[in-house]
């Protein structure tokens, strides 16, 4: 399953046009609130230039890149956390999701309308983490009661969580998202137990478009110091993705772009979720498989196939810009390229695998 994020924004910011530009799955997008009801969900292939470069060597039949799943939450407005709007719906669908695209508007249009009646991307900003704030602040306090009374006992785990929950509590009574703080390993394990919102790795989205002040744009983006910010003209890249794939190139570097923002955007999303690629190559297909940074070999073996963990003895690996350097697999072999690696080996993004196992 497709690690998610979840595209989330005020209502009339450009959500579900992102979302209909990256998926070109086609879903109401009109001008006015919470047309966006239910989440809609999308696969989107994650753009590598290396599968195509690698197929062509190993003359492979299809390429299947690595995907991430992008999800079109409705908008939120203030209160939600008690329910105003579809709040309580918002606040659900985002909890499922494994990072944060907020979509803030910074362009003018007076035929789109803003729900606040001005164009303020960092008020914007400050209103959405408001209600994560808030809604996570209600879960700590009553996991909180709850484990203080229990850690009463003693317990050494229970103690440890009851002291995190303390120091996420002073957080986010500072109006700070819990994304803020530093955690060990320990507290990590802990933090991803509580499902908190405002924990959330998050990349912030800002729409302008042709008009936008560039000193303004700036100026927000150094105010985002949180998360990885994209600056994108979401309408410009509807334009772009309408176009045949290879007027598409054409046009991107006529606007002096070395790739789409969308682009930028997909491969950005991947990296704040901490993954990586590798690559298998051979007759049949080159694909991509993704894995957590930090993965050992036989993690990796696993995601092909279980029993490539349960069983792995070996691995041989070679970086991919190596393989195509040598022009092929025996090439790189007779090179010595190739590098026969254990249990203990950390991946690398781009090693070109091939798993040995019982």
């Amino acid at each position: 399953m497709p690690l998610s994020i979840g595209i989330v924004g005020l209502p009339n910011v450009g959500k579900s046009t992102l979302f209909n530009t990256l998926t070109k799955k086609q879903i109401e997008a009109s001008n006015y609130p919470f047309c966006t009801i239910d989440p809609n969900v999308g696969v989107v292939k994650v753009p590598d230039a290396r599968l195509l470069q690698l197929s062509e060597i190993s003359k492979s039949k299809k390429i299947l890149p690595t995907i991430i799943e992008f999800t079109d939450i409705a908008g939120l407005v203030r209160g939600a956390h008690k329910g105003e709007g579809l709040g309580n719906k918002f606040l659900h669908n985002i909890r499922e999701c494994d990072a944060i695209c907020m979509v803030l508007r910074n362009f003018e249009d007076e035929n789109i309308v803003h729900v606040h009646g001005k164009i303020n991307a960092l008020e914007d900003r400050e209103t959405i983490n408001t209600e994560l704030i808030m809604a996570d602040l209600e879960s700590v306090e009553k996991i909180l009661a709850r484990v203080t009374k229990e850690a009463k006992s003693g317990d050494k785990e229970l103690v440890k969580q009851k002291n995190l929950l303390e120091k996420i509590k002073v957080t986010l009574d500072e109006g700070l998202p819990a994304r803020k703080l530093e955690y060990s390993d320990d507290e990590k394990i802990i933090l991803k137990s509580l499902h908190l919102l405002s924990a959330k790795p998050i990349i912030y989205v800002e729409n302008i478009n042709d008009s936008t002040n560039l000193e303004t744009s700036k100026e927000i983006q150094k105010n985002l110091n949180d998360g990885n910010v994209i600056s994108l003209n979401v309408k410009q890249e509807v334009e772009i993705a309408t176009l045949p794939e290879k007027d598409q190139e054409e046009f991107i570097k006529e606007l002096g772009l070395e790739e789409s923002g969308l682009d930028k955007l997909i491969k950005s999303s991947y990296e704040l979720l901490g993954l990586l690629t590798f690559i298998t190559t051979g007759v049949e297909e080159t694909r991509a498989w993704t894995i957590k940074k930090g993965a050992k070999a036989p993690q990796a073996a696993g995601v092909i196939h279980t029993d490539f963990e349960k069983g792995f003895i070996r691995a041989e690996i070679i970086d991919w810009k190596k393989l195509i350097e040598a022009g092929g697999e025996a090439a790189a072999r007779e090179k010595g390229f190739i590098k026969t690696e254990g249990k203990d080996y950390v991946m690398k993004d781009g090693d070109v695998c091939h798993f040995l196992f019982n």
